[in-house]
């Protein structure tokens, strides 16, 4: 097939916590004022990124993979209007990028305390769960690695770049007795919450951030799911390529190659390219995810 850096169209998904962000500052094209995720690199049975330039317009990018069983990696912006539910998920490890964050904007990361089954579905019941959270201020350009059985939430006020593996599986301990668009409330997986959460310390959640050593002054992640880079720079920049990239822009504008690239945008590199360089006259921001 032939190589050249394609642009993404992403799987785009209203929710309740969802903003206006994304298709305000990001430039993704929304009906309504309920965008939260844009799902930028997937390859799923139903969620998929669409090839958007050259001769491959308009082929999904799972079509373009000759249909993969399955794929290792998943990248979305997540702006969250609203606090989004309290999660742990037993099989999948995801790290954040903070793009943007308002003023004494959090996150859940963790529990206050070790974990202890019977305290937490005690306080679950009693409506007192929010005491045993561990909140954290964050800021924009922070990182935070997640592995699974690590609890977690992304509270409002925040846009997220998200690297994880391509994972379904999630399980919602707490929503805020919140109500859907019909009234409803969305279902909890207390029970199997409760099975899957860990005590995992400050040390366990370096250590597997770095599960494969720190490869460079741009390295964010380096575990066995995914390898994460950031890189800020003007002027030209040529990187390798061995199995494939996925670049996210965050800011900036340039071209990568012949391709331009802004704000928002979504390229994948494909493996048949083995090089390829980034050009821009003014600061660009970008992320680059691939597996080993």
């Amino acid at each position: 097939m032939n190589a050249y850096p394609l642009k993404l169209t992403p799987y785009k998904k209203g929710v309740v916590w969802g903003g206006t962000t994304l298709k305000n500052k990001y430039g993704k094209d929304f009906d309504g004022n309920d965008l939260g995720e844009t799902w930028e690199l997937s390859v799923r049975e139903k969620e998929n990124s669409v090839i958007s330039n050259g001769i491959y317009k308009g082929m999904t990018l799972k079509e373009y993979l000759g249909n993969p069983a399955d794929y290792p990696l998943l990248v979305k912006f997540l702006d969250a209007n609203d606090s989004l539910s309290v999660q742990v998920h037993p099989q999948k490890t995801e790290m954040w990028y903070i793009v943007e964050a308002q003023e004494n904007a959090q996150l859940v990361y963790g529990l206050n305390k070790s974990y202890n089954r019977d305290l937490i579905k005690n306080a679950i019941e009693s409506g007192t769960l929010e005491e045993h959270m561990n909140y954290i201020n964050v800021k924009a350009g922070e990182v935070y690695f997640i592995p699974s059985g690590l609890t977690h939430a992304i509270c409002k006020g925040i846009v997220i770049a998200e690297i994880q593996e391509n994972s379904d599986i999630t399980y919602r301990l707490y929503d805020y007795n919140r109500p859907q668009a019909d009234g409803s409330l969305r279902e909890l997986h207390v029970t199997e919450s409760l099975d899957t959460i860990k005590n995992i310390t400050e040390e366990d959640i370096h250590r597997e951030r770095y599960s494969l050593g720190k490869i460079s002054e741009y390295n964010l992640a380096n575990c066995k799911f995914f390898t994460v880079d950031k890189y800020d720079f003007t002027g030209e920049k040529s990187f390798e390529n061995d199995k494939f990239r996925h670049i996210l822009c965050l800011d900036g504008e340039g071209y990568i190659n012949d391709e331009k690239i802004a704000k928002g945008d979504s390229f994948y590199i494909p493996e048949g390219l083995k090089e390829y360089t980034v050009k821009s006259e003014s600061a660009i921001s970008l992320i680059i995810s691939y597996t080993k």
